[in-house]
């Protein structure tokens, strides 16, 4: 009897390793590429002229707030992704699974700059506050808000596509 169960044992065991072995290892996940969704445009002031306009997707839900350009490969450069919150307050932002660099302009709710972020590192988790409460958040490529000549003080304009 003791013999048998040993024997009962022992083929349990194959059998479990044996059925372990047959999954593949290292499958990887497709995943599809997100991809750029243009919901509306963007107008940047600067004295009240228009000094450019861009394709903008859109954040306006608690998930979109979350993920915002996560996990995206690239964005053109008259693309960006425009926050718009219900009300005015301290924003923070991070960058975490961004893989592109990103300059961050923070508009109060009259749509007036009043703070921007140049140059976010891909991946880093660091805090980056408003220095000043805002209710739209825009996020471009880095190296726009030099390229465009960006100041705290100038508005935006925007459309929403229907």
């Amino acid at each position: 009897m003791k013999k048998s169960v040993k024997y009962l044992i022992i083929a349990l065991i194959a059998v479990i390793f044996v059925s372990c072995g047959s999954e593949e290892k290292d499958s990887a996940i497709d995943t599809p590429d997100i991809t750029f969704t243009k919901e509306g445009e963007l107008f940047l002031m600067k004295n009240g002229e228009q000094i450019k306009k861009i394709d903008i997707e859109v954040a306006s839900t608690p998930y979109e707030w979350e993920t915002g350009l996560m996990y995206r490969e690239s964005m053109e450069d008259d693309q960006g992704m425009l926050f718009i919150y219900t009300g005015e307050s301290q924003r923070n932002f991070y960058m975490k699974n961004t893989y592109i660099p990103l300059d961050i302009i923070f508009y109060d709710s009259d749509s007036t700059v009043v703070s921007y972020y140049e140059n976010a590192q891909p991946l880093d988790e660091t805090s980056i506050p408003s220095e000043e409460p805002a209710k739209f958040i825009l996020e471009v490529n880095a190296g726009k808000v030099q390229e465009w000549n960006v100041e705290t003080g100038d508005k935006i304009d925007f459309t929403i596509d229907q």
